[in-house]
């Protein structure tokens, strides 16, 4: 019997038991909504990051074109296409070389090289933001898609970046709902996004395409971002006052 309660007691010390939860762990079930934010963008670093390629694009293509430096508009865009390329690759080699993450980098420049080719294949400025503007009509699709077949989008894309990988909010109703309805919100967030693009590209406005894409894109998805969040906390903070004795 004593032998029994020794290995008793050195699988204790192997193995101890898990600490319990606090109760600021429970009231806190995922990240802050600063710290989502700062995921999904990539914080103010990452947003910049991201506008700096279109930025040399545009300012290259305007600077260059039309004569203005006597060159060709095809020679301009050329040189436009090289600026946006080569500071997509620095900014990654940059952060490649200091170790730091690189996702939100690769994206960039992955975006940037399509529409590049693009753009140096017909020899038109405004093919360069081509693939932006079908992307974010593919996600509008698939936003109503899901929604339709009620499977949202919104609320699986939460599971996985603010609930561990979770989906139990499937079997909530009113998560269920709330998400079906957000999905709604940033398919109409998206669909301006590419609205205002698409109108800008069929007009052939090349230059007003790049600044739109700059100054509007991003402040209308973090915006977007910011209220999902919000309302999620919103939902789940209560229904666990709901719960609570």
């Amino acid at each position: 019997m004593d032998r029994v309660a020794e290995e008793i007691v050195e699988a204790q010390d192997l193995h101890p038991a898990p600490a319990p939860s606090t109760a600021e762990d429970d009231d806190e079930p995922f990240p802050s909504m600063s710290e989502q934010i700062s995921e999904q963008l990539g914080g103010v670093r990452g947003l910049i990051e991201s506008s700096v390629p279109v930025l040399a694009f545009v300012l290259l293509n305007v600077l260059l074109g039309d004569n203005v430096a006597g060159l060709e508009k095809r020679t301009a865009l050329y040189w436009a296409i090289g600026g946006a390329v080569g500071t997509a690759v620095l900014i990654g080699v940059y952060r490649l070389l200091r170790k730091e993450p690189i996702r939100h980098a690769v994206n960039g420049i992955f975006g940037i090289a399509l529409g590049a080719w693009l753009a140096w294949r017909s020899g038109d400025a405004k093919d360069f933001y081509l693939p932006g503007i079908l992307l974010t009509l593919a996600q509008v699709v698939a936003l109503i898609v899901s929604v339709a077949i009620r499977k949202p989008i919104i609320g699986y894309v939460w599971g996985v970046l603010a609930n561990k990988g979770k989906h139990d909010w499937f079997d909530n109703k009113e998560l269920f709902r709330t998400f079906q309805w957000l999905s709604l919100v940033w398919a109409a967030s998206l669909f301006v996004r590419a609205g205002v693009q698409g109108v800008l590209y069929l007009a052939d406005q090349a230059t007003a395409l790049g600044v739109v894409r700059i100054v509007i894109s991003w402040p209308i998805y973090a915006a977007t971002f910011a209220f999902t969040v919000w309302v999620v906390r919103r939902v789940t903070r209560r229904q666990q006052a709901a719960l609570t004795p």
